[in-house]
Formats: C-alpha cells, structure tokens, sequence
C-alpha cells in the first residue's frame, strides 16, 4: 500500500472541496445557513492531512520493523523514525531528488525500496559507496582492500528462536555496531539471484566481491547469516533511497526499547 500516495490524493480532494467553499459554495449559501457535512468534514480534515503529508514527505517518516534481519541492531517490532532529508530532498510519490543535501555514509542505516519491487521498503546498513570494491569472504567485510575488524563479544540470544548466535562488535566507516554471526551457516551465498551489474561481482564457495556501480550502494543486514541483501540481490540504486533511520520510537514487546541506535 502506497501511503503517501493516499494522503496526497485525500489532501487533494479535501483541498478542492475547501477551495470551493471558500471561492463559491458559501456564498451560494443563505446567510446563517450550516455548511453542509460533506463540506464541513472535508475542510475540517484538510490541514490535518496536508500537514501529516508534507511531515512524512520532507522531514521524518515512520517505519516498524518487520523482520529480524537487523538483529541486534533493530528487533522485530521496533517502531523508528527514517530521517527524509539526510540524502537530499526529493519529491513525494515519484521519490526524485531535486535538492542535493547530503549522501550516504558507510555505517548509515538505510531505508530503500527494494529493487525487486519497489512498492516493498527494506532497510539495511550502507557497506559499500560507489566506486568501492566489497568483498565478503568467510563472513568478513573487506572494502577497498581494508577489512572491517570483528571484535568478539558475548554471544546473543534470540528469545524467539531460542537460539545463541555469536556476536561481534564491527566498525563499518567510523560507525561501530553490532553484527551476529552463526557458525553453521556456510560462507557461500545461497539463493543467487540475477540483477543489474550482475557482472560487478564475482561468487565462490567463501563468498563475494563486488565493485559497487555508479549511484548505486552494496547493503547489509547486521544479521550477517540471516539476512538477503546485496549479496543476494545487488545493489540499491541511488532513486530507491527513502533516507537515513536513526531512532527508535517504541516497541510493543519491549517498551524499554528507546532512543538513538548505531
């Protein structure tokens, strides 16, 4: 479902009934006559939406997390904020960038339109920038020859599955983070995908490397084992970007889940 496009449609059609009353309607009324519920309602609701619309296109927009791909870094259920801005403005239903602010960052957590059906958001973490060469060989990150250095941390339970994964603790750009590993899970990628620039990477039984194209990013969930991204998939072109995640407001499992994450 296209939320925004059903706000800008609803502002749409209550502004034109709010400019007709405005314009002719009222003054074919008599005087002290009651406006009309499907007049009264629309221009009622007309700046509510209008601003809830704007809000969510320019500035900050709600997301819940629907899978545990992010695991430790976002659980099920967190409910965050996506900064709009961070990555340019862009205009609202067609997502085209008409002011340059800023661009990625390796370590951002990043929500996109997935590739394969854009109408679908995804989020994952920036790993690679274009131009950068990434490698993922024996589920370690190297970009442009450096690697990204695990540092080993107590193992992490996941209380929906009952189930230990190692974790570590990695530094992606100048951003440090969380990242959940499983033993068991080979370091091959399973389910290969075609996709464009399919070309740019190289695959075999340690992993891949990939030369990430122009204004396009290579993205990774932090739960390495368990998440199908650029790996799988390929990169997110520059048009998918929606922007930078950076808050968690709430989670209905766990209300104590709040504030900034990395």
């Amino acid at each position: 479902m296209n939320f925004a496009l059903i706000l800008f449609v609803l502002a749409v059609a209550t502004g034109l009934v709010a400019a007709a009353d405005a314009l002719w309607l009222s003054r074919r009324r008599p005087a002290g006559a009651p406006e009309p519920w499907w007049v009264e309602y629309p221009k009622s609701f007309f700046p509510v939406i209008l601003a809830v619309f704007l809000l969510r296109s320019f500035l900050v927009e709600p997301f819940k997390i629907p899978s545990g791909s992010m695991v430790p870094t976002l659980e099920v259920g967190d409910f965050i904020l996506v900064n709009k801005f961070s990555y340019g403005i862009r205009l609202p239903i067609i997502n085209k960038k008409v002011i340059e602010v800023g661009s990625p960052k390796r370590g951002d957590v990043m929500v996109f339109r997935y590739p394969e059906d854009p109408s679908v958001d995804y989020i994952k973490r920036v790993i690679g920038l274009p131009g950068d060469k990434v490698a993922v060989i024996d589920k370690h990150v190297f970009v442009n020859g450096a690697e990204y250095r695990q540092t080993p941390m107590p193992d992490y339970l996941n209380r929906d599955r009952i189930f230990y994964s190692r974790q570590f603790r990695e530094k992606t750009g100048d951003v440090e983070h969380s990242i959940l590993v499983e033993d068991d899970k080979p370091g091959a990628i399973p389910h290969l995908e075609s996709y464009p620039f399919r070309d740019n990477c190289a695959y075999n039984d340690k992993g891949v490397t990939c030369t990430v194209p122009p204004g396009h990013y290579f993205m990774m969930g932090d739960n390495r084992d368990n998440s199908a991204d650029s790996r799988v998939w390929g990169f997110v072109p520059d048009e998918n970007i929606v922007g930078k995640a950076f808050f968690i407001w709430f989670n209905m499992s766990e209300p104590t889940r709040f504030g900034g994450f990395k």
